[in-house]
């Protein structure tokens, strides 16, 4: 059974909390003896951020102590909470930093870390939702739970989960900046990887801004067949369908008839029929 540990209260609880009599106090501990978290959620440091941490390290010394918790090999620590500051001191060029010592389990390690990144606006949406997944997955923790432990709401919590089904390339986007969380999250209401490409290339080629992408999906997802028909549509016109949207980047209907048929290709602009012939004809 999961032990609730109110981690949701942020790092204070964590340092302030009972301790052991050998720990709890600041101690200056070896950086090389100190190992990365093996469940640290961030996976992105900014290198101009690190530098500029790096040179405030060199002056004044690392302010906050690390947390850590001692390793299975001998006089070893595994990192909880500091990865940029351990980091930047050995940027730094630093040979001990100052940490305190705590029991933890890798649930707690995992949990800690999130807190400490999501608390300082850290992490990104996509490292996040690979936490929380996790929490979920690996320590069998509701949707509920994570979000007590990580101080969220459940929707929030679960609404995170959900760019993790997006396609590869639309995280990569994602992950790299070239789209808002905003912008994912209404990608996510396209039914196929296929459309939710096709509005992506909608969204970097034309600059959309969240409203005006949510604004596209739910004109694209309007026009989608009702699930209601009474005769299913055969599978190899929806892969037509979702190719020509791809390459076309927009709402392409095929209505076949028994000899032949009519290929509706959708627009909801002016510029967006300019950019449709460009890319059928040819740009000029």
């Amino acid at each position: 059974m999961t032990q609730k540990t109110g981690l949701g209260r942020g790092l204070d609880a964590l340092i302030l909390g009972s301790e052991r009599p050998t720990a709890g106090s600041v101690r200056e501990l070896p950086v090389d003896k100190i190992h990365p978290n093996p469940h640290q959620p961030r996976t992105r440091m900014d290198p101009v951020d690190m530098e500029e941490l790096a040179a405030s390290i060199r002056e004044h010394g690392v302010i906050q102590p690390l947390i850590v918790t001692e390793s299975d090999q001998p006089g070893g620590y595994t990192l909880i909470a500091g990865g940029r500051r351990l980091l930047a001191a050995q940027q730094a060029g630093l040979a001990a930093v100052p940490a305190i010592i705590r029991e933890a389990s890798d649930q707690q390690r995992l949990e800690l870390a999130l807190i400490e990144n999501l608390q300082r606006t850290d992490l990104g949406p996509l490292e996040a939702a690979e936490a929380f997944r996790q929490l979920a997955e690996d320590f069998t923790l509701s949707h509920e739970e994570i979000a007590i432990r990580v101080g969220k709401s459940r929707t929030a919590v679960t609404n995170t989960l959900r760019l993790l089904k997006l396609p590869p390339n639309v995280r990569q986007a994602l992950a790299d900046g070239q789209i808002s969380e905003g912008h994912a999250r209404a990608l996510l209401a396209l039914p196929s990887p296929q459309s939710q490409t096709a509005v992506l290339g909608t969204i970097n080629s034309r600059g959309l801004s969240v409203r005006q992408t949510e604004a596209l999906v739910r004109k694209l997802a309007a026009g989608e067949p009702s699930h209601k028909e009474t005769a299913p549509r055969a599978p190899e016109i929806v892969v037509l369908e979702d190719s020509l949207r791809a390459s076309l980047g927009t709402k392409v209907t095929l209505n076949q008839r028994r000899k032949g048929g009519t290929v509706v290709i959708h627009y909801y602009s002016d510029e967006e029929l300019t950019a449709i012939i460009d890319r059928i004809v040819g740009e000029h």
